[in-house]
């Protein structure tokens, strides 16, 4: 009846319009099945809910990346802080593992035993004359070693104050033509605390031919005569350079008749062999603590603890001068050690009646704060007084530097500076008091290391 009253063309395209909704409402259907099953019925299961809950669910579909970004950073917030005062420093130092155990039936060494450096050294410094031993008359090529704990100070003004000690250390060795390694790595495990210098400076001696005089220095002594040149000709028959007093050591057999905390070392076979013989009592552990008992029996006054390089090196000098002492210069005319107790309140004193250049109790090479430990937890003096005289010392130090510039602190307790004389048009001309712009000492070449 169709096809006769819209022709069988048409008729046809009805059909196959019918047949096509037919098929688009049971894929509508079964779409809207699937979704109630997936996200629900809805509040009340009416289709008005359900398209509701429909259109909720793609809308916020296009919400979650940005809301799960925000619930990542907001968490990070929860568990990271960009505040340096209440940051776990803990989280940074990781434990790296236990230290290889040393053979308990092996006797300790610093390395394998070497009998013959003074030739090898010879010979090498034949064939590189472009790094000589000595850079000048009487003015022996050195480098100046000192070093601090691969780990932060245990408090934490402590790092501030060994920056305050290694910027003191730079100054005097660029003025003084003094080549300068600071470090940071415990290089033998066993040989820790006290005695960790002395694998370092043998690495050092002979990595660095070139080198005459290694001084070792302390990280809790400062400089305090910026001026002042070591007398090396005076040292051209020894070998090894401390503070202390020949009596003190080899008659009293004193535990502090001598200093370790700064000392000048030369190059060479005899050096080698003494801290050979200078190392055995180090390794911690039993070894430490029974060699500790022998010198505190064996030495005059020495109190009850572990053993210490400074005390065994007393009593290896007193026990085997015979094969050491020739070689070894107790120093005292001037202060390559100044316990600072006697000296930092004297400063103004000083200042008053003496200058820069004279390197003893006058004006002290170096001021040494022994005992302090400003790294550490504690120390066996007042934490205020310590670091009070500390800021004192480097003060003290460093007015003569600034002086070159023209400054100087306002007070030996002041961070401050004020201009101490005033800027010029000729500034080629201006002279520096104490002499230490230009000093002779520096006018030598030094090869970088």
């Amino acid at each position: 009846m169709i096809e006769k009253c819209l022709g069988a063309r048409r008729a046809r395209q009805i059909h196959r319009a019918l047949r096509h909704f037919k098929v688009t409402f049971l894929c509508l259907f079964l779409t809207v099945v699937v979704l109630r099953g997936t996200i629900g019925a809805g509040k009340f299961g009416t289709p008005e809910q359900d398209l509701n809950e429909i259109r909720e669910h793609f809308t916020s579909r296009k919400r979650a990346e940005p809301h799960r970004v925000l619930e990542e950073v907001s968490e990070t917030k929860t568990t990271e802080t960009n505040n340096y005062a209440t940051f776990d420093l803990n989280k940074l130092l990781v434990d790296e593992g236990d230290d290889e155990k040393p053979d308990p039936n092996k006797p300790y060494s610093l390395g394998p035993k070497i009998s013959d450096w003074d030739e090898q050294r010879a010979k090498w410094l034949e064939d590189n004359p472009n790094f000589p031993n000595f850079i000048g008359p009487n003015k022996p090529r050195v480098l100046l070693v000192t070093g601090s704990s691969p780990k932060p100070c245990e408090n934490p003004i402590g790092d501030h104050y060994l920056l305050k000690s290694i910027k003191n250390k730079i100054d005097y060795c660029r003025l003084h033509g003094i080549e300068i390694f600071y470090n940071l790595a415990l290089l033998d495990a066993e040989m820790a605390g006290f005695w960790a210098k002395l694998p370092l400076i043998r690495k050092l001696l002979l990595s660095h031919p070139e080198i005459e005089f290694l001084w070792w220095m302390d990280s809790d002594a400062m400089f305090t005569d910026m001026a002042f040149e070591v007398p090396w000709e005076r040292y051209k028959d020894h070998n090894f350079v401390m503070h202390g007093w020949n009596e003190m050591v080899y008659d009293q057999k004193n535990w502090i008749g001598l200093n370790t905390g700064s000392f000048l070392l030369r190059n060479s076979q005899w050096s080698l062999d003494i801290l050979d013989a200078w190392a055995p009592m180090g390794p911690k552990g039993k070894v430490r603590t029974e060699a500790g008992k022998i010198l505190t029996r064996e030495l005059k006054d020495r109190p009850v603890f572990e053993a210490d390089d400074q005390s065994a090196m007393v009593y290896l000098l007193a026990t085997q001068r015979d094969k050491w002492g020739d070689k070894v210069y107790l120093e005292n005319a001037y202060y390559l050690h100044g316990y600072w107790g006697i000296l930092v309140d004297r400063y103004e004193e000083m200042i008053e009646n003496y200058h820069p250049g004279l390197g003893d109790h006058r004006w002290p090479l170096v001021t040494h704060f022994v005992g302090c430990k400003p790294c550490g937890k504690f120390g066996d003096y007042s934490v205020e007084r310590c670091l009070k005289q500390m800021d004192r010392a480097f003060n003290f130090g460093d007015n003569q530097i600034l002086q070159i510039y023209g400054f100087s602190h306002k007070s030996l307790a002041s961070r401050k500076v004020k201009r101490t004389r005033n800027d010029t048009s000729n500034p080629l001309e201006v002279k520096d008091e104490l002499g230490l712009l230009h000093p002779a000492f520096k006018a030598v070449k030094v090869a970088s290391t």
